[in-house]
Formats: C-alpha cells, structure tokens, sequence
C-alpha cells in the first residue's frame, strides 16, 4: 500500500502534535504543576495544635462542626492559591490528578497523609507549609462542592 505525500505530512502532523502533547502532560504530571506555596490566613478558626489529627474536625456531627462555614471560606482561599494549579478550579481535575470532589471514597486520615507527606507521583508535602487548620478547611471546602455527575 502506497501512502501519498500530503497523508503522510499529515501522519507526521499528528503523531508529532500527540507527542508534544504527551511531553507536556508527563512534565506537568511529574512536576505536579507550578505552585508556589500561598500563605494561609486561618482567620479565628481554633488552633488544631501539633498533634496530627485523622478526622476533620470542622466536618457536620464533629467537635468543631460549628466553625463548618467558616473553615469552608478558608479553604476556598487556600485551595485557590495552593491545589487549584495542579487540582483544578473549584476541585474540577483535568485528569492527571485525582477529582478531590470524590474524595467521599478516601478517609480523612488518607487524606492528611497525602496532604502532609506528599506522594511519590509529583505531589508535594505541604506539613512545612500549612497547618492543620489550613490542611483541614481546604478538605471541609471541597467536601462543600457538588460531587461530579
């Protein structure tokens, strides 16, 4: 079979445009996006203190359920300025990172320990940047957001 010149420029188009494309997505995949760490301003939500906790405490039901609206606009501002860049805006993952509005699947304590520690796949650890506080109202923001349908 004979291939004629304008196809295979065109082949050639398209298998160079899907690798500059999978160059790009693996960089951003292992570079996990450019973020610089964000400052967080956790306002008057009571200090968590050092001790890690596994559950958040700002969830409905929870010790300090009642600080729930005022957690949820803290992590709003601290999810923008530090997980949006790789995450998504408003939780909304353009497939390289995990949806964080399904998170109902993972338990709290998963979540703090990929949130402090970092993973292996690009992810960086955040426990010498944000305090529990910010950690626990960015989750109790995404809990706040319509789940994917």
């Amino acid at each position: 079979m004979t291939i004629s010149t304008p196809l295979r420029i065109l082949l050639a188009s398209a298998l160079l445009l899907i690798s500059v494309a999978l160059l790009l997505a693996s960089e951003q995949a292992r570079g996990h996006g450019n973020v610089t760490p964000q400052e967080v301003d956790t306002g008057k939500l009571p200090e968590l203190g050092d001790e890690v906790r596994t559950e958040n405490p700002f969830r409905e039901g929870n010790e300090l359920a009642k600080f729930q609206s005022e957690a949820a606009a803290v992590g709003e501002s601290a999810y923008a300025g530090n997980c949006a860049g790789c995450h998504g805006i408003r939780a909304m993952s353009g497939g390289l990172t995990p949806d964080l509005r399904e998170l109902s699947i993972w338990d709290d304590e998963y979540y703090i320990g990929r949130v402090r520690n970092g993973t292996d796949r690009g992810m960086p650890s955040w426990k010498k940047t944000l305090d529990q506080n910010a950690m626990w109202a960015i989750k109790t923001y995404v809990e706040s957001l319509p789940k994917p349908e």
